[in-house]
């Protein structure tokens, strides 16, 4: 990512203040990268990190009866694994000469720090999404899916309840330290959005029970500690939104394709452009052509079979919650995760999952800046991924949110 901006800066000799004001920056931004399993590749070992678990024995009281005098059957170990790959991630800003000599500003410390909130953001965007694939998903209000969710199904205390009740079960390790390493009451972790924090706070039990005195705070950002669990709050929190809301802009017969009615946003572009996708023509579900099934000069949609459609039918997606029958429009879906110990990790190469500051002074760059007019900081990710280790101890709450 290039951008250009207007200002300048004349010390470029100072690298570890950079850095430490681009890692200081990027770390307001993590909540959901800070509680993962952390695993480095050893340097010039690929880009493929595995991680290996035994297989739990199977309790059998009948097969586990021992005859007298009899020796039994041995039992075989067995593993599963599971593979991540680690991606670079970075950005920079060019800088004018003409700038660098008149900017009243220290833009290059200005930069770091804008620099750190954008990569500590996608840092965390890379984590969350990489937790909220975890298999063991729970709908709010007892909704057998997504887009069964309503306005009313929102984050409750019984709803982390029953969150707790699936991890005790499936015999998920509680977290026993905080941050620093020092040793704190066995807890779970969840992880929640402003808006599921508002709601949760309404609840009478809430109220209540989180009112303890000489509570000890183990987390930033940590908000409050019921049923063993400690909520953590954060901005970046996962939200499923609808894609597209739409219409006909005219009837066809007999035809794969149609024209929308006015122009998508960004997010509903890139939905329409990826082949596969599912989307509504009234109540009747349709696919996106495997190839071109979007063209945005001309707003044309382009299915997998021949359809004649009504003009001004409403076309949209059903990748929210419960669309209404009348504007077809859908509520947001918020992700709570609540989860134990080693139910996710975190993956760099040696280390180099740390953001750096690279700078270029004007003069760096030889014939391709041949007037000395362009110097750059940038910083950049050298490797990093994330991945759920077993998604049993790992619980996404799906529900939504009071507006």
């Amino acid at each position: 990512m290039n951008t250009t901006v207007s200002t300048a800066s004349t010390a470029y000799f100072n690298k570890t203040f950079y850095d430490r004001k681009l890692l200081d920056t990027a770390k307001t931004r993590f909540v959901h990268a800070n509680f993962g399993q952390k695993r480095s590749i050893p340097r010039n070992n690929g880009k493929r990190v595995e991680f290996r678990k035994y297989n739990l024995f199977t309790p059998d009281t009948g097969a586990l009866t021992l005859v007298e005098g009899v020796t039994p059957t041995g039992q075989n170990l067995s593993q599963s694994k599971v593979e991540a790959e680690v991606k670079q991630y970075g950005a920079y800003v060019e800088i004018s000469d003409l700038l660098e000599m008149t900017s009243y500003d220290p833009v290059i410390a200005d930069s770091a720090e804008l620099l750190g909130e954008q990569l500590g953001t996608v840092i965390e965007w890379v984590t969350r999404d990489a937790m909220c694939e975890t298999t063991n998903v729970q709908y709010a209000g007892g909704a057998a899916s997504r887009v069964a969710l309503t306005a009313s199904d929102k984050l409750t205390v019984a709803e982390i309840r029953k969150a707790v009740r699936t991890l005790k079960k499936n015999k998920a390790r509680p977290f026993v330290t905080a941050m620093d390493g020092s040793a704190r009451k066995p807890h779970f972790i969840c992880i929640c959005s402003p808006d599921a924090t508002y709601d949760l706070q309404n609840d009478a039990l809430w109220q209540d029970v989180s009112k303890y005195s000489n509570a000890e705070q183990i987390y930033s950002g940590e908000i409050g500690r019921l049923f063993g669990v400690v909520f953590v709050e954060a901005t970046e929190a996962k939200v499923y939104s609808q894609s597209i809301v739409n219409a006909v802009n005219a009837s066809t017969s007999s035809s794969t394709t149609f024209v929308l009615k006015t122009m998508p946003d960004a997010k509903g572009v890139a939905f329409l452009s990826t082949p596969g996708n599912k989307i509504r023509i009234g109540s009747n579900e349709y696919t996106l052509a495997s190839t071109n099934p979007y063209t945005p000069g001309t707003r044309t949609v382009k299915l997998t079979t021949s359809q004649s459609l009504t003009a001004d039918a409403p076309v949209y997606s059903v990748d929210a919650g419960a669309p209404d029958a009348t504007t077809h429009i859908a509520p947001d879906v918020h992700a709570t995760l609540v989860f134990g110990a080693d139910a996710y990790g975190v993956i760099d190469v040696a280390g180099s999952g740390a953001m750096e500051t690279i700078i270029k002074p004007r003069g760096s760059a030889g014939t391709t800046d041949p007037l000395d007019q362009r110097s750059t900081v940038g910083a950049k990710v050298a490797a990093y991924t994330a991945k759920v280790l077993n998604p049993l101890w790992l619980v996404k709450i799906e529900h939504c949110v009071s507006q």
